[in-house]
């Protein structure tokens, strides 16, 4: 049996027969439109906790939630790919924000995610904001591919691991927690660390991104109005094949800009004091997207 969740945070969504966790925070009307933020590998609503409270601080709603089988969410159908995590989101959305102007957030490979919604619901996206994450297109990169190719392999054996209990030991340790989250969020990222059903669904994630990239692909290509913010971790004199394609799509906006944060690494960059930059890109893109709209 699954472990009981360390404390009671966000809701329980039903989403047809299936629930998705997720927390909401931030003014329930009115303001600016709603951060949507999509969590990278292994992770779940807990790695956006210090990005939420910044975000209802600057008066932004926001919506965290973990993807099917993931953290505290039901398991979903098979296969995890893009189309069917696309589906569950946009069921989600249904039943917490059916309308409004989305400001859509994604980290690491949650890239992948984002560009696909921003096309299925590109008549409610204002913006997006990318942080550290990849892009359809770094699937061309074969370094890319071959990394993928292998995070795929070890994401099963830290399924097994997890399922056998052999990551017990280690979830109290920065293993556990590599953002560096505090308080109740952190005792969630660590129990997830350690728990066999989070890290199988996961481990059937990554072995999708290959087709999520082309379901992402065959979308179509982002819209050049949109205002998107792209912030890498680590110095900019950092420039790698990966970096270039992780930078295209705010080269590509007539309205996009990229920050380097020197001091932040591809974890921690979702933590305290880093997550204030993703806010201020936030507010930023949500200023040029009025601006656009004027």
């Amino acid at each position: 049996m699954r472990p009981s969740r360390p404390f009671p945070r966000g809701a329980l969504v039903d989403i047809g027969g299936r629930r998705l966790h997720a927390v909401r925070a931030g003014p329930e009307r009115g303001g600016p439109p709603l951060v949507l933020l999509e969590a990278g590998a292994f992770g779940f609503s807990a790695d956006w906790a210090a990005v939420q409270a910044g975000l209802a601080g600057r008066g932004f709603a926001s919506i965290a939630y973990d993807r099917a089988g993931l953290g505290l969410s039901d398991p979903g159908p098979a296969p995890r790919d893009g189309i069917a995590i696309g589906a569950d989101v946009e069921a989600l959305l249904e039943c917490l924000a059916p309308t409004g102007p989305l400001i859509l957030c994604g980290h690491s490979m949650a890239g992948l995610h984002v560009h696909r919604l921003a096309l299925r619901r590109r008549e409610r996206v204002v913006g997006l904001v990318l942080v550290d994450a990849a892009t359809p297109q770094s699937m061309n990169s074969k370094l890319f591919s071959a990394a993928v190719t292998q995070f795929a392999g070890l994401s099963r054996l830290a399924a097994w691991s997890a399922g056998t209990g052999l990551l017990k030991p280690f979830a109290n340790t920065p293993l556990g927690d590599r953002i560096g989250l505090d308080g109740e969020v952190g005792d969630h990222k660590r129990w997830a660390f350690a728990d066999g059903v989070h890290n199988s669904a996961a481990a059937d994630e990554a072995a999708q991104w290959p087709a999520i990239a082309r379901q992402a692909l065959a979308a179509g290509e982002l819209d050049r109005d949109w205002p998107v913010a792209v912030i890498l971790a680590g110095p900019p004199d950092v420039r790698s094949g990966l970096k270039t394609l992780m930078m295209a799509p705010a080269t590509a906006s007539r309205s996009g800009w990229i920050e380097h944060v020197a001091s932040a690494n591809h974890a921690s960059m979702l933590a305290s004091p880093h997550a204030d930059v993703i806010v201020q890109n936030v507010e930023r893109v949500c200023a040029a997207a009025m601006e656009t709209e004027a």
